[in-house]
């Protein structure tokens, strides 16, 4: 083969090995730039609560001493078996046994849902009492091309995709904007679906706001892929010799 038709495959190799697709790394880039977008939040899903949720129960009544009643036996048995204070867990029959009441069936109620439950269930014990339930294991997983993949616990019941991928560090250039992964579990069904963050119309999806135990992945775009593939990674090792066998042979050639 002649120097030049080595240093022409040469030239292709590096420009072939160089192109590659351009991506949209931007959120939401089919706002408008400039101006106020308005839109009517409808996709706005009380997270239900499920068994082996570990829930807050705070009961405020008139009585201190009702208030020292309702606040004994806190500490629950948990499945390893262990106690845990300040929680009542879910058990597999979707109860929480609570102290003076007994079992209360809160599975499938959203936690307003279950104030009003406990409040109904307690006034024959005690007359307007207050009640406040809250999860202490709301939790998301992020996974894949995000700076920081990790299980994330919430303190609140409310968290949006963008919050979630905030907390892992946001995405790596390499992940794929335009196909995020949900994965949720949710009366015995497990649903995936896909949802692409660079559009506007993303804000009214139901999988906007997660819910507990979602598990949001960010699938790494083909870059990523033919970066670290084998043939890929010892590619400039082969360029770097034919260049040197190229240089060379023009070199020998012209002292001809």
């Amino acid at each position: 083969m002649k120097p030049f038709a080595l240093i022409k495959c040469i030239f292709w190799l590096i420009f072939l090995t160089s192109c590659g697709p351009s991506r949209n790394l931007v959120y939401f880039s089919d706002l408008k730039s400039s101006g106020v977008n308005a839109t009517q939040i409808r996709n706005e899903i009380e997270p239900k609560i499920m068994k082996n949720d570990l829930l807050a129960v705070i009961i405020t009544t008139s009585s201190n001493e009702s208030n020292m009643l309702f606040a004994a036996n806190a500490a629950t048995l948990s499945p390893n078996g262990m106690y845990e204070r300040e929680g009542f867990r879910v058990d597999k029959n979707g109860n929480i046994k609570l102290p003076v009441v007994g079992n209360i069936r809160l599975e499938g109620l959203s936690t307003s849902e279950a104030q009003k439950t406990l409040e109904k269930a307690i006034d024959r014990f005690v007359k307007n009492p207050i009640v406040t339930v809250k999860y202490m294991n709301f939790r998301v997983t992020v996974i894949g091309e995000v700076a920081h993949p990790a299980t994330f616990t919430v303190s609140n019941d409310k968290i949006s995709v963008l919050e979630a991928l905030g907390m892992a560090g946001d995405m790596t250039p390499y992940g794929k904007r335009e196909n995020v992964l949900i994965i949720r579990e949710n009366d015995g069904q497990r649903t995936t679906t896909r949802i692409n963050l660079n559009h506007k119309d993303v804000l009214n999806s139901p999988y906007f706001y997660l819910q507990q135990n979602d598990v949001v992945y960010v699938e790494p775009d083909k870059a990523k892929a033919i970066e670290y593939s084998r043939s890929t990674r010892s590619l400039p090792v082969v360029v770097a010799v034919i260049s040197g066998i190229a240089v060379l042979a023009t070199a020998l050639l012209n002292r001809l």
